[in-house]
C-alpha cells in the first residue's frame, strides 16, 4: 500500500503536473492570481465611470439651468452671497449646539 502511494507521488507526470501548476498561478506573467487583481481593477474602474457619468449628466442639468438669467442669478446669490449695488445682504446662521 505505502509503495502504492510512493509510486503515484513520484510519477514524473503528476510532479510536472504539479510543478506547472504552481508555476502557472504564483510565478507567471499570466497568472490567475494577476487576473484576480486585475478583475478587481477593472471592476472598481467601472464603477468609477458610472459615478463619474452621474456627476456629469448632474453638471449637465445644472449648466442648462442656468442658461436663464434668473436662475443664474439665484444661484449667484445664493451660493456665493453676490448682491446688486446699493443693496444689503443679511446672512443668519444657527448654531445646532443648543445651550
Amino acid at each position: 500500500m505505502k509503495s502504492n502511494i510512493r509510486k503515484i507521488l513520484l510519477n514524473p507526470y503528476l510532479i510536472i503536473l504539479i510543478a506547472f501548476g504552481v508555476w502557472m498561478y504564483f510565478f507567471d506573467d499570466n497568472s490567475i492570481r494577476i487576473h484576480q487583481e486585475l478583475n478587481e481593477d477593472i471592476e472598481k474602474l467601472e464603477s468609477s465611470i458610472e459615478f463619474y457619468k452621474e456627476e456629469t449628466e448632474k453638471d449637465k442639468t445644472i449648466i442648462e439651468n442656468h442658461q436663464d438669467l434668473e436662475k443664474l442669478e439665484k444661484f449667484a446669490r445664493e451660493t456665493y452671497h453676490m448682491k446688486k449695488e446699493n443693496e444689503t445682504i443679511y446672512i443668519i446662521q444657527y448654531d445646532s449646539i443648543n445651550k
